[in-house]
């Protein structure tokens, strides 16, 4: 474990912010680890990381981010782990030694959200939307086997940035509009757009049968969730093991370094939301 213990401080940033859980799964944690740390909630929009990082002092020990901050906290860290690297995305910053070290623990918990879920990649993904969590998705699809992704969103651009991603890690790689949906067909679908995005997209027939991983949890069931009939993986699972993740680079400064009786932090992780409702 990190010994430092003047860095109490932690926070999640982003915007909008007021749904997060992770205050909760992150409390629950340093509960079981017995770590007198707190963690906060800030709402920063795009472009106001580096100043809100310039205000910080010596009693912060690491911030968690989500949109739309991960791109830009790529740029501002002093090293970046080999994911973080590879998605040109960060969501943990771990701050030590006068350093801000950056990683992105988003792969991990879409893996691992997969797993639980026991669906796998197949040969081809349909990715719903094309910011820095599609390229997350991207990383953990390929990882876990998958050929060929389908980037679907709202702009061209954007769309066909992170398919020239995908194609630089040696997948087949395409793009659509998310109004061309309906003859399309996929192993496996991952809506990476908030809120009820999915309410007014037509699927066709085939899509709705193939299992999705649905990474907006609030609200829950979201529209989406609802017109789905093949089986569904839960974006709170993805929060849950980024954040197991993010909780190992804060205590030991390794996101895949086990927590002491990791089992029972997760348990208490996930009771936490649980009892969120």
């Amino acid at each position: 474990m990190i010994t430092d213990p003047d860095r109490t401080r932690l926070a999640v940033l982003g915007s909008p912010i007021a749904h997060s859980r992770s205050p909760l799964l992150h409390a629950a944690a340093y509960a079981a680890l017995g770590l007198p740390w707190s963690y906060e909630r800030h709402e920063v929009g795009e472009g106001g990381l580096a100043s809100f990082l310039d205000g910080l002092d010596d009693s912060w020990r690491g911030l968690s981010l989500t949109m739309p901050l991960k791109p830009e906290a790529f740029g501002l860290v002093d090293t970046a782990s080999d994911v973080a690297e590879e998605t040109g995305a960060v969501n943990t910053l771990l701050l030590v030694g006068g350093r801000r070290a950056g990683y992105n623990t988003d792969v991990h918990g879409i893996m691992q959200a997969l797993r639980d879920a026991r669906i796998e990649p197949g040969r081809s993904t349909l990715v719903l939307g094309a910011g820095a969590t599609a390229r997350s998705v991207v990383s953990a699809v390929r990882r876990l086997g998958a050929e060929e992704v389908t980037i679907a969103g709202r702009r061209p651009a954007p769309a066909e940035a992170v398919a020239d991603y995908a194609r630089r890690l040696g997948l087949d790689a395409g793009t659509t509009g998310l109004d061309r949906l309906a003859a399309l067909d996929a192993d496996l679908v991952v809506n990476t757009i908030p809120g009820g995005a999915g309410a007014g997209i037509a699927f066709g027939e085939r899509l709705p049968h193939a299992p999705l991983l649905e990474i907006a949890y609030d609200p829950w069931p979201s529209p989406l969730v609802e017109r789905w009939s093949g089986p569904v993986a839960s974006g709170l699972e993805m929060l849950l093991h980024q954040a197991v993740a993010q909780v190992r680079v804060f205590a030991t400064g390794e996101p895949d370094a086990p927590l002491p009786d990791e089992a029972a932090v997760v348990a208490a992780m996930r009771a936490a939301i649980a009892g969120a409702g």
